[in-house]
């Protein structure tokens, strides 16, 4: 599972259900510049959405950790060169083995 991710062709980063980056791709990496090192364990809406987009991102990622999952929502991500990324998100809800959700992809 986490190779099949790591070796996507798309961008894929998750947070746990605190918000917390745990899942950053290579794709991810090479796109925004952030190693995974640099991301993992920080606040994906607090360190890398611009301002004006904080609260409709987090209003997605909730909804995910709620099992309400949004495709195609667009929104700036900050690259580590400092430029503004337009991205499309599809927020899916991420579960254990019981069905418990345990974060956002």
């Amino acid at each position: 599972y986490s190779k099949l991710i790591d070796t996507a062709n798309a961008p894929i980063f998750g947070v746990d259900t605190l918000g917390a980056v745990n899942v950053w791709n290579k794709n991810a990496h090479k796109l925004v510049g952030y190693a995974p090192e640099e991301v993992m364990g920080k606040n994906l809406v607090r360190e890398f959405i611009t301002d004006e987009f904080k609260t409709a991102v987090q209003a997605v990622l909730d909804q995910a950790l709620h099992g309400e999952e949004t495709a195609n929502f667009e929104f700036p991500l900050m690259t580590k060169a400092g430029v503004r990324l337009e991205v499309l998100l599809n927020a899916t809800t991420r579960r254990d083995e019981q069905g418990n959700i345990i974060g956002v992809v």
